[in-house]
């Protein structure tokens, strides 16, 4: 009951601030101060193992994904953590092949293993996550390497998980480019009619090509657009910034299906009306959220490719992620981390943050029923 109440004023937006219309099965530090009846989750009967770091030390241990266990062949899983180490469509620094695997050892210092106060989500209570390790694709040739990176989503999305749903991805990158193959595989698999996008960056990526590329990292909604990979009219970019091609560049964005919410935007409006806005963008649809580490402020995030300073702060991030709770999300990525160029690991970490958020909004979407019709 209190589930579908939630839903219902999600779905409503009667009331738009995260904090506010939040709402949980299980008990959260909000229901519990509040005095409200709720349910305890039981940690033995958590369906993802994620070992404790007050038993296992953070430090030690092989560096999946939060260490999440590694998938095997056969293991049943709800969400798959996957990576796909390209950067051959960047225009400007490289370095992202290697983000996987920083955004990965990153993480091993999240306190992953339960509640999540921030979301006020268990999100391994009942949902299976697993690590299912990164794409095999070639580093020289565009086209062939997004081929192999479809068929690897494909393949580790294919079968319906434990909950009875499809399987779902979070993918990190690699440059932007990558979430081509994560949008094909959705609309392959289970999304025939596309998703909308949620798409967090300081660059609109419509372009319609590079340099005569058609495929870059500056070019994949246009493709993903072109390919029917986008439902109409639903998508929304957040923390747009820095400079156009030309002054047609909005427009142009707006006509390919998105709204635009720039950086200047979010600070004038405020969380609540951004909020509002993704969510009555997106309503009730099939969604997708693609997180470009560069949307924030490079004081926040040096370790990328392409920086615009006057960009989000990484708490302005994770709020506005939080605030998507109980929307259909389908599938998300974090992109363009560029371990050489970081330091001290904070662009990775907030990464880490950021796909244990994407966790957290599929697992929410999955544990709904009243959703699965959706699904």
């Amino acid at each position: 009951m209190m589930a579908s109440f939630c839903l219902m004023k999600a779905v409503a937006l009667a009331v738009i601030a995260w904090p506010q219309f939040a709402c949980a099965v299980y008990c959260d530090h909000v229901l519990i101060d509040e005095g409200k009846s709720c349910e305890y989750p039981d940690p033995k009967k958590q369906k993802t193992d994620v070992p404790n770091p007050m038993v296992v030390p953070r430090f030690s241990g092989i560096a999946t994904f939060l260490k999440l266990p590694m998938a095997t062949e056969g293991t049943k899983y709800d969400i798959a953590v996957l990576g796909i180490p390209f950067d051959g469509g960047a225009s400007y620094r490289a370095g992202t092949r290697f983000g996987p695997g920083g955004v990965r050892q990153a993480s091993k210092k999240l306190r992953a293993s339960g509640y999540q106060p921030g979301s006020r989500l268990h999100p391994f209570q009942d949902i299976t996550v697993v690590d299912v390790g990164d794409a095999a694709v070639t580093p020289f040739n565009i086209v062939s390497a997004m081929d192999q990176a479809t068929d690897f989503v494909m393949n580790v999305t294919k079968d319906k998980g434990p909950a009875g749903l499809p399987q779902r991805a979070v993918m990190i990158g690699g440059d932007h480019l990558v979430p081509i193959a994560t949008l094909r595989a959705l609309q392959r698999s289970s999304q025939p009619s596309g998703v909308c996008l949620i798409h967090f960056d300081a660059h609109m990526d419509t372009s319609d090509d590079f340099f005569g590329e058609k495929y870059t990292h500056g070019t994949p909604f246009r493709r993903a657009h072109d390919e029917g990979l986008l439902r109409p009219g639903c998508s929304i970019s957040i923390g747009l910034r820095g400079g156009l091609s030309g002054v047609s560049d909005w427009s142009e964005h707006r006509r390919l299906g998105f709204d635009i919410v720039t950086s200047d935007d979010l600070t004038d409006l405020g969380f609540t009306e951004v909020v509002r806005r993704i969510r009555q963008r997106v309503a009730n649809q099939p969604t997708y959220v693609t997180v470009d580490i560069d949307v924030l402020d490079p004081a926040f995030a040096p370790g990328t490719g392409t920086l615009d300073p006057g960009g989000l702060s990484s708490r302005e991030l994770l709020r506005l992620l939080r605030g998507l709770v109980g929307l259909n999300v389908v599938g998300g990525d974090v992109v363009e981390v560029s371990p050489p160029y970081d330091h001290m690991e904070i662009t990775q970490l907030t990464a880490a943050y950021v796909a244990l958020d994407l966790i957290s909004l599929l697992s929410s979407a999955i544990t709904s029923s009243d959703r699965h019709s959706e699904l």
